[in-house]
């Protein structure tokens, strides 16, 4: 799959976020390498530590149905009624999670819109990450 189909996936994903104290709308659509594509969005709740970040939202989705290898992420996210000027990327807790679950090589697609995208993988992003090998 193209990374601008991805980006097209998380685009509609972010349309079911639940944001009404942010207002801050954020799309994730996760890869699965036998071609599965699980969305998230973000879900907020009025007490936020129960907030759900949209790649964790794809990626306990994913797991959740049995998937444990994915080949690329792509995010994005701005305010509500605005357009968008800057990349999103995943917050630490989520970096912490993709990490357990794809290691360092996962292409993460930060995106604007469809056109404009930045691409690191998670190891760029988590530098020196902690995951699984580190237990053994």
């Amino acid at each position: 799959m193209e990374y601008k189909e991805l980006v097209r996936i998380a685009i509609a994903a972010r349309e079911n976020a639940y944001t009404p104290y942010s207002h801050f709308k954020v799309g994730a659509a996760l890869l699965a390498r036998d071609g599965r594509v699980f969305t998230g969005c973000n879900i907020e709740c009025a007490s936020y530590s129960p907030t759900n970040c949209a790649e964790r939202t794809a990626l306990f989705k994913a797991v959740s149905e049995g998937v444990r290898e994915f080949s690329a992420l792509a995010v994005l996210g701005w305010k509500e009624g605005e357009v968008c000027t800057e990349f999103a990327s995943p917050c630490g807790v989520c970096r912490q999670m993709l990490y357990e679950f794809c290691g360092p090589d996962l292409p993460v697609i930060m995106a604007k819109n469809e056109e404009e995208m930045q691409v690191m993988t998670l190891g760029e992003l988590l530098p020196m990450g902690f995951g699984p090998a580190n237990l053994l």
